[in-house]
């Protein structure tokens, strides 16, 4: 989807072409430049939902037909192109040259979400995760794979879901927190079970959490940081310690996480490949350098 937006910027910049002639070269290479960056980005995604239809191993088959079809819709295109070329008067008005152009786009952007909307992935990723832990902290379900992927909303970014978490944010620019030798020992100890360490903004209006990985951390431990934030989110109490909260926190983690885990495997999720990747950004690696 984001996608087709990078796209549908790229040929406005081709229709603008014709208001500003004088700038026509400048304009045509954004245009193409930014069109190019769309397929960049559309290339992968494509190959993500060929593999998610290729049930009896045979991705070059799909792929083939869907390449087909691409190249029939093309034509199809080009063809009516040609036909309001050819129309009287039409290619004269900009105006009703940019609204055939706005009705077809927003016509290929409603059939684009329609298809991606009816697709069911087993995996879990970010977003997934997300829906995943809330109803397990909440309510001590998990849904299954058709129910959660209807609930995902595809064009917003997990960046702007709540609660916010910041992964891979360092310890020692943990600007939240206070970094004297008798709290970050208190942490490390706390989360010494763990491969990550999670602390918590109690004085905005919407609670922020980072999440800070150690050497070695995986995408369950990215999971588990999920669960542990959103436990937090909903039994947050501003009056509260802060430290006594987080202790509080990872021993629910503890005890109810293999029952989410359980949960997930009875539900069919696919629990061996988790779409949850680890930063790349610095990670805690000798702890008793803080």
């Amino acid at each position: 989807m984001y996608a087709d937006f990078i796209g549908s910027a790229g040929s406005i910049f081709d229709l603008t072409t014709q208001l500003y002639p004088g700038y026509f070269l400048p304009l045509a290479s954004l245009g193409n430049l930014t069109k190019a960056i769309a397929r960049g980005l559309k290339d992968p995604s494509f190959r993500v939902i060929q593999s998610h239809f290729a049930i009896s191993a045979n991705l070059g088959e799909v792929a083939a037909k869907e390449e087909v079809w691409e190249v029939v819709a093309q034509l199809v295109g080009l063809g009516l192109g040609i036909l309001i070329l050819d129309t009287p008067g039409l290619v004269k008005s900009y105006t009703v040259l940019s609204s055939t152009w706005l009705c077809i786009r927003l016509l290929h952007i409603w059939l684009r979400y329609e298809s991606l909307s009816v697709l069911q992935f087993n995996t879990i990723n970010l977003k997934r995760a997300r829906i995943l832990v809330k109803s397990h902290v909440l309510h001590s379900t998990v849904p299954g794979c058709m129910e959660c992927n209807k609930e995902e909303n595809i064009l917003v970014w997990s960046q702007f879901m709540k609660p916010k978490i910041i992964f891979g944010s360092p310890l020692e620019k943990m600007d939240v927190m206070d970094r004297s030798h008798f709290l970050v020992e208190n942490l490390l100890k706390l989360y010494a079970n763990e491969k990550y360490i999670l602390v918590v903004n109690p004085q905005l209006d919407d609670l922020k959490f980072y999440v800070s990985f150690k050497v070695g951390a995986t995408s369950l431990s990215v999971l588990r940081s999920i669960w542990q934030t959103f436990w937090l989110s909903e039994n947050w109490e501003s009056k509260g310690n802060v430290y006594d909260q987080l202790a509080n926190s990872l021993m629910e983690l503890e005890d109810r996480f293999d029952d989410f885990i359980q949960k997930l495997k009875s539900s069919k999720w696919d629990t061996q490949q988790l779409n949850l990747k680890v930063p790349k950004e610095i990670s805690i690696d000798d702890i008793n350098t803080f």
